[in-house]
């Protein structure tokens, strides 16, 4: 049985959601807290639930969830939060959710990357148009505007980002870098050929060290869309996904060349691990490399490394001032059930305590771009400065470039080339099917 009334229409929706004559239970305090004492007593506290969907389940994603939802609790605590979280990453995630979504039983807001991710919800007519949210938060400056298009179609909000993510990030374990009589004070490479040279040296020098750790076919994905990012750069990479530059081209030639090389110095039993488990490599002292999003010092912290003296880290092999990046977002669901308290739960998600606690226990940054990180990590206020000055570039991986089925078809691309020789043959096998990914229709 479909679960709310969702029968209502996004304007319906939206003027339940913005209306302030008639206060009721289900009716948020004013947003910026500055009603009056004799308002407050007689505008009820806001009760009942709210449904929230999203993949973030262990780790630094869990305790960042956690602290935002302290925030919330702390201003609604009469609501019920219902944590509709899912333990399997969030390729499967986004399986469950869309069956979720096409049976018409959507909880009241869930995860989303901002971009071509989005897009899809956005035609699907799965998510409400909350531009009126926006101007009612105070939202329209808070943003930058290259990150609220990514969640806009036809001048029209429909989703509220949450924190910011880098994916190009290369990290390395200084002692094996001194084991192999490398340098172990800066790991910059200007491009992949420069870097491969240095995993050739490792496996010479130290032949009981996997040169480059890496995890399966997401992970791959991942690793593919920094080679592409370095060989093509910024204009000719998002040019790939914006039909102007071409997939057949000799630059994506060369990128998977480039990509197959990499895979040669990988670990052997990449295909059976997630990325914790390829980290846990490096930080374990048995890969010297590892190429992944910016949510790694996490787990390298808590096996009690530290940064710059057990570990390095910098943009990915010849990526240099490009900042390819991952940006959560979260939307009010066609038909949410709770209306209400879903406007809520977008408030605090917009808010600048709530993006503070967030990104400070999740190892991201506010996508808010009006506030103080100086109390952040020194990882965090670098991330910070590159977002705001190198040229931005959204990841392949996590949606931000490609919609949910082109990132699936990318993947299995990917895990049929890896499954290869990799040679010539396969190269080209491997281009035509990401051709046809992007070219079809």
């Amino acid at each position: 049985m479909r679960r709310g009334a969702i029968w209502l229409t996004a304007v319906a929706l939206l003027a339940a959601l913005c209306s302030c004559t008639e206060p009721s239970p289900d009716t948020p305090q004013e947003v910026a807290g500055t009603s009056s004492p004799a308002a407050s007593e007689t505008q009820p506290a806001l009760a009942g639930e709210v449904e929230v969907f999203s993949w973030w389940t262990a780790g630094a994603q869990a305790r960042g969830l956690e602290a935002l939802l302290g925030v919330f609790k702390e201003k609604y605590p009469q609501v019920n939060f219902v944590n509709s979280a899912v333990t399997s990453g969030g390729g499967t995630g986004q399986d469950l959710l869309a069956q979720r979504l096409e049976n018409g039983q959507p909880p009241d807001s869930f995860q989303l990357h901002a971009g071509a991710e989005a897009a899809d919800y956005i035609a699907a007519k799965q998510v409400t148009d909350i531009t009126l949210l926006y101007e009612e938060f105070g939202l329209e400056e808070a943003f930058p505007a290259e990150l609220r298009k990514l969640v806009t179609v036809d001048d029209k909000a429909y989703a509220i980002p949450t924190d910011v993510h880098r994916a190009n990030v290369l990290w390395a374990n200084v002692k094996l870098l001194q084991a192999a009589g490398l340098p172990a004070d800066k790991i910059e490479f200007a491009d992949i050929d420069s870097f491969l040279s240095v995993l050739a040296q490792i496996r010479e020098r130290t032949p009981t060290v996997t040169p480059l750790a890496v995890g399966n076919t997401w992970c791959q994905v991942h690793l593919f869309e920094t080679v592409l990012l370095a060989d093509l750069g910024a204009a000719k990479y998002r040019g790939l996904f914006e039909g102007t530059a071409d997939w057949n081209g000799p630059e994506v030639a060369a990128a998977i060349g480039h990509f197959a090389a990499l895979l040669g110095y990988a670990n052997t039993d990449r295909d059976l691990l997630d990325w914790e488990p390829a980290a846990q490599l490096l930080a374990d002292g048995r890969a010297a490399f590892n190429i992944m999003g910016d949510w790694m010092p996490e787990l390298l912290d808590s096996k009690g490394m530290v940064a710059g003296t057990d570990y390095l880290w910098a943009p990915a092999p010849g990526t240099l001032g490009a900042f390819d990046f991952v940006a959560d977002s979260f939307p009010l669901a066609e038909g949410a059930p709770h209306p209400a308290t879903a406007k809520a739960w977008l408030e605090v998600v917009a808010s600048a305590a709530g993006q503070v606690a967030l990104s400070k226990a999740k190892g991201s940054i506010p996508a808010r771009s009006d506030i103080d990180l100086s109390e952040f990590s020194a990882y965090q206020q670098a991330s910070a400065y590159s977002y705001s000055h190198d040229e931005l570039v959204g990841s392949l991986q996590h949606g931000a470039m490609a919609g949910i089925a082109q990132v699936d078809a990318v993947g299995q691309a990917v895990a049929k080339f890896a499954a290869t020789p990799m040679g010539a043959a396969d190269q080209g096998t491997f281009q035509a099917d990401l051709a046809a990914v992007f070219t079809a229709g």
